[in-house]
């Protein structure tokens, strides 16, 4: 089940519901033009749910890579994502950044002040999306993660002491309607629509993210 939350300071967002993996997946596709591939998925077992990986103490249970060499799994093709999951429908979905999109991760509590300040600037964001463990994903054109240190430094801050991260080439995050384990499923805060098909860049929203962060300490 996908659906689109918000939070004190957004807007209200229509929700969306009773989408399977296989038809996100394959909408991301279509519709974005992003690349996908099938992660790790969820297992029943003595009424819990485990990481198809086996690990007891995996981190991010049914929501990362199978292989080391998923770089060359990931897929724009609608045709091939219908049967990667077709055959494991209960898959992961997890997009690779660095090709169509950057994304710059926040906490919760400073994704939804940055949303609020963006609002007032009249800055239109891209897709923003809440994992389980409440972080909140911006995306925005590639090159970001490169960009976002001199970007920070220029506006007065120290990377390191902002809980901000940039995810670029070489890098994934787990897209709606995934779910982490028991913590519950991704989720759009800001889904993605025609208004947002242009992403922005990331020298737009560092300054209200960096601030957001900063207040957020």
């Amino acid at each position: 089940m996908e659906e689109t939350i918000a939070g004190p300071e957004a807007a209200h967002i229509p929700k969306q519901r009773g989408d399977s993996l296989l038809e996100a997946a394959v909408r991301y596709i279509e519709e974005r033009h992003w690349d996908v591939f099938p992660g790790t998925w969820l297992e029943a077992a003595g009424g819990e749910h485990h990481c198809s990986c086996g690990r007891s103490e995996c981190p991010v249970p049914g929501a990362h890579p199978v292989a080391d060499d998923w770089v060359t799994q990931a897929t724009g093709s609608a045709t091939v994502a219908r049967g990667l999951w077709s055959k494991q429908p209960t898959a992961s979905i997890l997009l690779p950044t660095g090709r169509t999109f950057d994304a710059i991760e926040v906490r919760e509590t400073a994704g939804f002040l940055a949303l609020a300040r963006m609002e007032r600037m009249e800055l239109t964001p891209g897709p923003v999306t809440l994992t389980p463990d409440r972080r909140m994903q911006f995306f925005v054109l590639p090159g970001a993660s490169a960009k976002v240190p001199d970007l920070v430094r220029k506006l007065g801050w120290s990377l390191s002491t902002l809980d901000l991260a940039a995810f670029g080439e070489g890098a994934y995050i787990a897209a709606p309607p995934t779910r982490y384990g028991s913590r519950g499923a991704v989720q759009w805060v800001c889904r993605p629509t025609a208004a947002n098909r242009w992403l922005p860049d990331a020298e737009e929203l560092i300054s209200p993210l960096a601030y957001a962060c900063g207040r957020d300490r």
